[in-house]
């Protein structure tokens, strides 16, 4: 398979090291051609440049809302009126396999559900913001994973396999695509876990150290520590640079198999050049009042995660390739009144401006904007406030990109314990994924122990019903 690459020149990365790293389902001896011409030019290849996929996406860049800790679909985006029709039985005794909801009781929704946009698809009255956009919504109310325990399906929703350490999606959408900005990190996430897979979640596994994501706000407020030197001159700091990387580039050469010199090497590139842009970029200051305001920014609740969102757009707008944004909480064995209308109190304005902002800006059509936790919850309780773990059916929802907006995708059973129509496994969503973004998900590959990996292993389809 060819390619046509246009790799800039790069100060910092070798011929040797760039083959050793690339050698991927865009194929070797496409490299290899690249390389020798690169040699005879005397111009270095940069794999963190921006790179043609498979074939033309309709998404440029992902915005990732992960909410941590899995939120009931059938309090948010699952209308079942059968839960209000069987309303305190047992599962069982209404023809519903029991699915590990053993000595339960069906529970309808606290939450009334309603028709919105002029698609009239459901949704909960927490989202009183959201649902004004219904109609740019795909609904996939099909989803399902395979374990119902955090860590595990955590990392399985970032990196496809919960038995293995394994590259992000986020790595590998900027392994594929590269950056289209070289003054700042091409994956960004904001406020990942400090647990539960933790770097996991966003690392490169085998993938080259460079594809790894750039983690923002780990220890609370969203920034970057020590961004500023105030001791050294910007000039001197540059000097200092250079000198380490002439050590760097000696050790290179004397361990041409160690990949993670040449992430070491990029990263304090990256570092030195992140230092006037990543401010920048971050200083919501230079947005408006009405925009400040519009994301609910300064007005409790959805100001946190307002400034997330915002940080988003601007990172997008300056372009980097994929967006992460984690929120918190979404855990509701009990209190389930409470907090899940806490939760989408946090969220709901802040995630309707971005989509208005996009859209404005003419950018919806190329942000693929995803929605999901790790699981669902159980529709059947013990606790008449609480809701467990289901991992059997739940759901998610994708915006622009490229995605047919104000429909409804995959179903679960009459009560929403189990997808059994369109279901739509973590593979399926990462293969769909990467097709919006231009890839075929069996060809986007890298080679490590003698194998070729990919995102989604062994499996995965494209779900294209919903791409327009």
């Amino acid at each position: 398979m060819t390619s046509s690459f246009s790799l800039p020149p790069s100060p910092f990365l070798s011929r040797r090291n760039i083959l050793k790293s690339l050698s991927c389902g865009f194929g070797y001896a496409a490299f290899a051609a690249m390389a020798h011409e690169a040699a005879a030019k005397e111009q270095p290849l940069n794999p963190l440049a921006p790179k043609p996929a498979h074939f033309p996406g309709s998404a440029k860049r992902v915005i990732f809302f992960c909410m941590r800790g899995g939120p009931s679909h059938v309090d948010t985006f699952d209308y079942r009126p059968g839960l209000k029709t069987h309303e305190g039985k047992a599962p069982g005794s209404v023809g519903v396999g029991l699915n590990n909801q053993n000595g339960r009781k069906l529970m309808p929704s606290p939450w009334e559900f309603k028709k919105h946009g002029e698609s009239g698809i459901e949704i909960s009255d927490l989202y009183p913001h959201l649902s004004q956009h219904a109609d740019e919504l795909c609904l996939i109310n099909g989803a399902w994973t395979d374990i119902p325990n955090h860590p595990q399906a955590l990392v399985k929703l970032h990196t496809g396999n919960f038995q293995f350490v394994r590259p992000s999606m986020g790595a590998w959408a900027l392994y594929g695509l590269g950056t289209e900005n070289q003054d700042l990190p091409g994956f960004i996430t904001m406020k990942p876990p400090a647990r539960l897979g933790g770097t996991q979640n966003y690392g490169s596994a085998f993938l080259p150290a460079m594809f790894q994501g750039t983690a923002l706000g780990v220890n609370g407020n969203v920034g970057i520590g020590n961004i500023e030197n105030k001791t050294v001159s910007t000039p001197q700091q540059r000097k200092q640079i250079d000198l380490l990387q002439k050590m760097n580039k000696g050790l290179a050469d004397r361990q041409p198999q160690n990949s993670e010199i040449d992430g070491i090497i990029e990263s304090y590139e990256l570092a030195f050049r992140m230092q006037a842009a990543v401010p920048r970029v971050m200083d919501i200051s230079e947005e408006t009042q009405q925009t400040q305001k519009a994301y609910g920014i300064g007005s409790g609740q959805s100001d946190d995660f307002g400034r997330m969102c915002l940080m988003a757009r601007r990172f997008a707008e300056s372009g980097v390739r994929f967006i992460e944004l984690t929120h918190e909480g979404w855990d509701q064995h009990g209190g389930l009144k409470a907090k899940l209308e806490s939760n989408c109190g946090q969220t709901d304005q802040p995630m309707a401006a971005l989509i208005a902002d996009l859209k404005e800006r003419d950018m919806l059509k190329d942000t693929l904007l995803v929605w999901s936790g790790e699981f669902g919850r159980t529709p059947a309780v013990k606790k008449d406030d609480g809701r467990d773990h289901n991992a059997t059916g739940f759901s998610m929802w994708m915006a622009g990109g490229g995605v047919k907006g104000g429909q409804r995708y995959g179903e679960t059973d009459e009560f929403g314990i189990a997808a059994v129509k369109d279901k739509f496994h973590t593979h399926d969503f990462h293969a769909t994924m990467l097709h919006l973004l231009g890839f075929d998900h069996k060809l986007l590959t890298y080679r490590y122990a003698g194998r070729d990996f990919r995102l989604t292993d062994v499996s995965g389809s494209v779900a294209d019903k919903i791409i327009a």
